[in-house]
Parts: structure tokens; sequence; C-alpha cells
């Protein structure tokens, strides 16, 4: 049985045939949100059990504290400030990872792997911003980037248009109810969050998301039509499990690589009902075992196809948590002593390590030993040439540029809302001088960590980042310094 230090290394030809590889990425899920990593309120018994049976990582980074440039690092190797426009999207965004570029899944595909997109998408659509046909074929989906297969939600769920999309159609495509969709203004009679919140029957908006109404749930961006379309806020953790399972019963028989990016626990939280009353913290906590329960259903399918041993299961997180997103869903009132970032300062949109830190637990069955703890510093941007050297497979020329083996890392670069990039090692966390504010101004109650000035902490005596020694280390601040300048 390989060490997980081995398993990273690349273990190329020592498989009697490629394994199934299945990235679950959760969205605002933090570090602290599941039971193995120390949360309250919440059971989540089955992603429990994965850690149980594999290694589960203590201090994994996303490259972004938010979605869009964290989702477009992981799948690209890149990291998200050298490209123009992978800032947070608009469901009405274009590809925001072009056709020529070389992704995870086409390195998959490389190896004979059937590669398919299961859930959020939130990296654009369509070859130009705002000029997709929502009633037709897309002109660019997610077949331009190495994916045989997608089911897909457009951008986000507080984001118009609230529609599924699959092989680059809207699923249940009304002619008598043609979709319109802006993020310039409303259409002419169409009622709003904000001028109507009588409609907002399902949640309604702490701040923001006061545009169109759909499933009596206000959204960013104005939508007109859709009809039976539109999807319905409880139901989409079914109809994206089902989809992930039905992929992986119809790739059972060849290698196959699964991205399944859960909806859950985004806002509007609004989980299915036999899911209300799970936890102790209202809707955000219920969304997290639904979420838990998604999972379930992928481990399932696995068990029951006999594909389990052959396949690798990546569980992790997109970014770190935040409370209140936008709605009123009571998460800061109902949090009580569960820490939803664990140990580590900020949450979502933050440069400190509450916005990168992420849970993540890998399994697979007979090459990695159960119940393992691994403390190393681990990035996702690392994750693209790690896999590749797992396979055996030659990454082309220029392709995942700032993807390094996980042995070779070092250091992990993260960036934070407003592009403030910060830089961490096993032992000290750098982050630039920015002059932004203080605190979120928008809405959630998340420090962010900008100061006019370097800050330099410890993360081992300081996980909490309250004293800055960049002054007191000269000598470590100013390496810390050359490698953001070296990497912006």
């Amino acid at each position: 049985m390989l060490p997980f230090a081995a398993l990273l290394a690349g273990c190329a030809g020592n498989q009697p045939q490629n394994p199934n590889v299945i990235f679950i990425l959760a969205d605002d899920l933090g570090y602290g949100d599941l039971g193995c990593y120390g949360a309250q309120g919440v059971e989540t018994p089955v992603v429990d059990g994965l850690a149980s049976e594999g290694v589960r990582c203590l201090d994994a980074h996303s490259v972004a504290s938010t979605s869009t440039p964290s989702r477009y690092a992981l799948l690209t190797g890149q990291y998200p400030w050298r490209k123009a426009g992978t800032d947070i999207a608009a469901g009405n965004a274009s590809m925001i990872i072009s056709p020529d570029q070389f992704t995870v899944a086409d390195m998959l595909k490389t190896c004979g792997y059937t590669t398919g997109a299961v859930g959020k998408w939130h990296l654009g659509l369509g070859s130009e911003t705002g000029k997709q046909d929502w009633n037709g074929k897309l002109d660019q989906d997610l077949s331009d980037i190495g994916f045989d297969y997608h089911y897909i939600m457009a951008a986000t769920s507080d984001r118009v248009p609230c529609v599924f999309i699959e092989n680059g159609r809207v699923v249940n495509h009304d002619p008598e109810h043609p979709i319109e969709v802006s993020y310039k203004g409303n259409f002419e009679g169409e009622p709003t969050g904000k001028d109507n919140p009588e409609l907002l029957y399902n949640l309604r908006s702490s701040h923001g998301h006061d545009m169109s109404i759909v499933n009596g749930i206000g959204r960013i961006g104005w939508m007109k039509g859709g009809g039976r379309a539109l999807w319905k806020d409880e139901s989409i953790a079914d109809s994206l499990a089902a989809h992930a399972v039905r992929f992986i019963e119809e790739n059972a028989d060849h290698p196959f690589f699964l991205y399944f990016a859960t909806n859950d626990i985004h806002v509007p939280r609004f989980p299915a009902e036999r899911f209300r009353g799970a936890s102790t913290m209202g809707l955000r906590g219920d969304a997290i075992a639904q979420f838990d329960w998604s999972v379930g259903e992928i481990l399932k399918a696995l068990e029951r196809l006999g594909l389990e041993k052959n396949t690798i299961v990546v569980l992790t997180s997109d970014n770190g948590p935040v409370l209140d997103d936008g709605y009123d869903d009571k998460a800061e009132e109902l949090v009580g002593d569960h820490r939803p970032a664990g140990p580590w300062r900020g949450g979502k949109y933050s440069a400190y390590e509450g916005g990168t830190a992420v849970p993540l637990i890998i399994r697979w069955p007979g090459h990695i030993a159960k119940g393992q703890e691994d403390g190393r510093l681990i990035s996702h941007i690392d994750g693209f040439r790690s896999l590749a050297n797992l396979l055996g497979v030659e990454i082309p020329e220029g392709a995942a540029p700032d993807s390094r083996d996980f042995r070779d890392a070092g250091y992990a670069m993260e960036m934070s809302n407003d592009h403030t990039l910060s830089v961490c090692d096993e032992d000290w966390k750098y982050i630039s001088p920015s002059n932004g504010p203080e605190m979120i101004k928008w809405g959630p109650k998340i420090e962010t960590g900008y100061r006019p000035y370097e800050q330099l902490f410890s993360r081992s005596a300081d996980p909490g980042e309250t004293e800055n020694l960049a002054e007191n280390k000269p000598d470590i601040t100013a390496r810390f310094r050359e490698i953001v300048r070296k990497e912006r």
C-alpha cells in the first residue's frame, strides 16, 4: 500500500489500469464546517467516513478566497491574476477558460478518460459576454475545454439564469417562455425583490440579491421567461446528484473523470425539506447535511458498481466560509459554538487564512492507507501537475504554468477579493499591503486583512493572525515580498 507521500510523488505504472478520478468541490464550505474538522451543531457522517478511509489534509489551500478565480486555478493550473476576467463572474459572462487552454479535463482525455462536469460552473459560457443564445445551442461551452459531458448551472444559484444547461442547451427549454438575461437593467413589467418584497415567499434578502425573483427568492441580475426550465432551489441537490450518478453508471466500464461541483453551501441556502432541522444552525447547517448526503450518493454508486477500489475521490471546497452572504437565513444568529473557518481568522473574500484554508480529503482504497492525517502545506494549484505525475502524463509545454508537484511546492499563493496577494509556507504567512477597507463593506461581517503595510504572522504560534511580525523579521518579510513580486 502506497503511503500518501508516494502517491503525490507519482506512481505511474503501478496500477493495473488508470484509476477513475472524482473531484467533489463544495461551495463556500469552511475549514471547520465538517465533523472530521471539528464542526459543532451538524453531523457529516458520510464525509467523516470518507476521511477515515483515506487521508485528511490539515493545511490545504484554495488559490483565491472567492469562487471564480479559485475554480479557474484548479482547472487550468494557472494563477487567476495572470488572466483578465477571472473575478467573480456574472451569470452572462463569456467563457473565462478559453478553448486554446489546456485543462485538467483535456489532460485526462489524452489518457483515454471520459470526462464530465456536473454542478455549479461559474466560469462563463459562450464566446461573448451578454450575447448567449439561451434558447438555442451555446456557441461555446464545456465541450470546448475538454469535457465530454456537462450538466451545470451557468454561474451560481444566486445569479440568473436560473436554469440547468446540459451539453450546451437549457434543460427543459420552454419555447412558450423564451429566456432573456441582462446584467444591465430589468425587463419591462418584471417584478424585483427590491420593489416587490411580498413575492419573496421562500427567502428574503438581507443585502443585495433583490433583482429578479425566481422560486420566491431574489437574485443577482435580471431574467425574463424560462417557464418549466426554471429550477426549484429545494431540488437542486437531488438533480445534481442524480446526473452525477448517471454519468458514473454510463461510464463504469472505462476510466472516467467527474468534476462534481455542488451548489451547497452557497447562498441562497434552501435545502430539500427532508434536511430541514438536520442541524442546530438553521438553513446553513442543513445545507451542510445536504452536501454530506450528496457525497453519499456518489460513494454508494461507486460501491454498487464495484468501482470504489479503482477510484480516486478528492473532496475539497472552493474557498472559505461566509455566514450572511445576502439572504436572511439566520446563519449569523444560529451559528452557536460552531467555527466555520476552524482556527483561522477571516473567511470568504478575506486575505486572512480563513479565506483560503479549506478541507481536503483524498481516498483511494488499496493505495492510500486508512485514517491518515497529512500536515504538509498543499495548494489547489498544484493538483493539476501532481495528478499528471501520478498518471504518468506529460503536460504540453506552456500548460498549467503555475502548477508544481506537491513535493516541490514550498509555498502557497493566495488572492483575496480585492486582488491582495498573500503567500504562506509551513511556518509563516505574509500579506501584501493593500488600501482596501478593514471590513467587507457590502454586508458580510468578515475581516478583510487589508492594511496599508506589510503583515507577517507565525502560522504555528499565531493561527489567529493577531501579532504582525513584519518589522521584527525583516529577512523573512523580504523573502516573501520577493516571492509576491515574482509571482505577480
